[in-house]
Order: C-alpha cells, then structure tokens, then sequence
C-alpha cells in the first residue's frame, strides 16, 4: 500500500473513533465498515483515475460507495456508474461527480445547482416537503428519461424514507439549466438555484443523463447529515 493510501486509512480511523455511536442512544447503521472494507474502500479511491479532474473528498467517496454497495445488494441498484453530489462545498466549484467503477475512471466533474431555499452560495438546509423549493440529500436511484420545460430530463427515486423518498412527488429531477454555468457565477457572484433539483449545464446535461440514467446510484453528500444519512440507509 503507497503513502496516498496509508495516509487514508489513518484518516479514515480516527474519523471512526470520532463517531462512535451513543450507547445510551444507539441508532440503527448499515454495518459498521470492517477493517478490510475501509482498507478496499482507500485501495479503490487511490486507484481511481481522475481523469484530468479533481477527485471527490474520500470522506463523501467512502460514505457514497458503501451505500452504494448497499443500495446494490438489496436489488435497487443495477449499473456500476456512482455520482456524488457533495454540497458541502461551495456552488461555484465543480461538486457533481459521475464515477465508473468497473474502469474505476472519473467521466464527469461539473457544477450542479441546489435549490434556492437551500441556501445562497451555501447549502445549508434540506427539505423533504413539497414546495419547500430545498434540496434533499440522500441515495437516489436514477430512473426513466423523459422530455419537460428543461428539455432532456431524468427522472429520480428516493431511495431513504423522511430524507428524499418524495422526489419524484416533487419532481425532483435531473436537468440543464443555463443559470447552472461559469457566466451565471460571473455575473452573479454565485451559481444560480433550482427549485430542489440537482440541475447541472446544458452542454453536459444528455451526456451524463445518458450514462447515469436506469438505476445508477445518485447520492448527494453533506456532512451535516451523515448520522440520518446513515441510519436510514439501513431500513
């Protein structure tokens, strides 16, 4: 194992030991990653090609592969295409990654909208409820493609009850957007904002819906929501 991943396991430890479960107050959790899972988890992420890309944090990477891996078992996953959403980060970086994971290669990095109740340049509050205009964080399923107001859309299932499962109730979907651009955040100061979905730029817009579409697994990652993230994973 090089440096990289060494350096990744010891990171991935102590963030372990940070969030130890309440034993006065136990959650429900997928299981526990084992030794060997984290240890395959860095091995997998420092092997990744970036692809002239950034990559995601590994923090938002471990969390999205292993419920992914989850996700899969259970039948509600099918391709090995993974994106990840990490709205800990600021609108105007590239924050929406499309990942293959049989070539183990990055095919997309790009700007993705959150909702305009969400926050500013910031996300910092989700919603589940209809006409909150907010973001949801969570697991997704990527479903049918369908033609709306954006052009090319696609369509998504929320996969974690109370977190996101009312997507395609509020028509939370996938799409291009023209406020979703470089020009936007110039004249702006900041990326425009969707009405709860996770819009990304029309030049990119059929290329990434054409390979994450069919029950490929979409997670979007905030750290302020890793506990329910992850406990409701599990139901």
């Amino acid at each position: 194992m090089n440096y990289k991943s060494l350096s990744l396991l010891f990171f991935v430890l102590l963030m372990s030991f940070n969030s130890l479960p309440d034993k006065l107050n136990p959650i429900t959790t997928i299981p526990e990653n084992t030794e060997k899972t984290v240890t395959t988890n860095v091995t997998l992420y420092s092997q990744i090609d970036a692809n002239s890309h950034a990559l995601p944090s590994f923090e938002s990477f471990n969390l999205a592969l292993d419920g992914f891996n989850h996700l899969k078992e259970k039948g509600l996953i099918q391709k090995n295409i993974l994106t990840i959403v990490d709205f800990s980060l600021s609108s105007n970086t590239k924050r929406l990654w499309v990942i293959d994971l049989d070539k183990n290669i990055v095919l997309f990095q790009t700007l993705v909208a959150h909702g305009r109740n969400t926050g500013e340049e910031f996300a910092q509050a989700f919603s589940n409820q209809a006409e909150s205009f907010k973001s949801s964080v969570g697991f997704y399923a990527t479903a049918e493609i369908y033609n709306g107001k954006h052009g090319m859309s696609l369509k998504l299932d929320g996969l974690q009850k109370g977190l996101n499962d009312k997507a395609r109730e509020r028509a939370v979907v996938m799409h291009g957007a023209d406020y979703v651009s470089e020009s936007f955040i110039k004249q702006n100061k900041r990326l425009g904002r969707s009405l709860g979905c996770p819009a990304v730029p029309v030049e990119l817009n059929q290329k990434i819906i054409n390979v994450i579409k069919d029950k490929s697994c979409l997670f979007i990652y905030h750290p302020a929501a890793k506990q329910e993230i992850v406990s409701k994973l599990a139901l």
